[in-house]
């Protein structure tokens, strides 16, 4: 009847199919609080997935997320529900500074990763970058390892001082973490940091082949800088109090968000450590 009520009057439909006006028009009723009982349902769930997100989901995020859940449900009314509820995406904030000191005399590595971002296996490469955290004293320094196979951060390290220790220490964590096989590829900028005697013995000394972006190529590591670009944009972004404020609430967004809740559109659209458990061949 609702299919044909252009066609046909109500009435003569009803009385050809042998039923009342009013037991279509209650059907009707009953379909409309069940359709609103559905995107209320919906609605609270597009609230608590940009909620669990820290609130930095946007609209293609929240999609795909809601789509585990339905299936059937579209863009355009994910669209029309995150405007009812007044929530959004959190837009990139521009930031940049540089961090490699690439005037020195020091052993660089040729660029052996070349741009092959797609690697088929973990620890088969390692990328490796430093980047500025603002702090109320002055700056800290981070550094993070990132699994390519993965995207998952599997070394970080934050500092006071941007030097040969702080790769160090970033790099031990990773190897003690992840224990590679000979002939992990580890890239990084051609920072002296990076190109130290004591770096460069540590990754030989773990038959871990070095490589170096080429002199002012900020795309040879182009997987870091946009790590560091999601981080500050996304991460409660605040002006730590000291090392060990910023330590705190950096290694929480990397390690109880970043690798185990938010979800990546290089990855299929889940996190890193769901990533690793449903694709490694280790």
């Amino acid at each position: 009847m609702k299919k044909y009520y252009k066609d046909f009057s109500i009435k003569s439909m009803a009385e050809a199919l042998e039923v009342s006006r009013e037991a279509y028009y209650k059907s009707l009723r009953i379909k409309d609080q069940i359709k609103k009982e559905k995107e209320i349902i919906l609605k609270d769930a597009i609230y608590k997935i940009w909620e669990d997100s820290l609130m930095i989901y946007g609209l293609r995020r929240i999609l795909e997320e809601a789509k585990k859940i339905y299936p059937e449900v579209g863009k355009r009314k994910v669209r029309r529900l995150m405007k009812e509820l007044k929530i959004k995406g959190k837009k990139d904030i521009k930031f940049k500074v540089s961090t490699t000191d690439s005037n020195h005399n020091l052993m660089v590595a040729p660029n052996i990763l070349d741009r092959k971002f797609c690697v088929s296996e973990p620890n088969q490469a390692w990328v490796s970058d430093v980047t500025f955290i603002r702090c109320k004293y002055g700056w800290l320094y981070l550094c993070v390892i990132i699994d390519l196979f993965s995207r998952k951060v599997v070394g970080r390290a934050l500092s006071n001082v941007n030097d040969a220790e702080l790769i160090l220490k970033t790099l031990q964590r990773a190897v003690n973490k992840r224990n590679p096989k000979s002939g992990l590829i580890f890239h990084s900028d051609r920072g002296s940091n990076y190109c130290s005697k004591k770096v460069i013995d540590y990754l030989e000394m773990n038959h871990i082949i070095r490589s170096n972006s080429r002199k002012g190529n900020c795309w040879d590591n182009s997987v870091s800088e946009s790590f560091f670009s999601t981080i500050k944009r996304e991460m409660p972004y605040n002006v730590f109090h000291d090392l060990e404020n910023a330590t705190f609430h950096v290694f929480s967004f990397i390690d109880d968000f970043y690798n185990c809740k938010r979800i990546h559109s290089y990855l299929g659209y889940v996190n890193p450590d769901r990533f690793e458990y449903e694709n490694s061949v280790n």
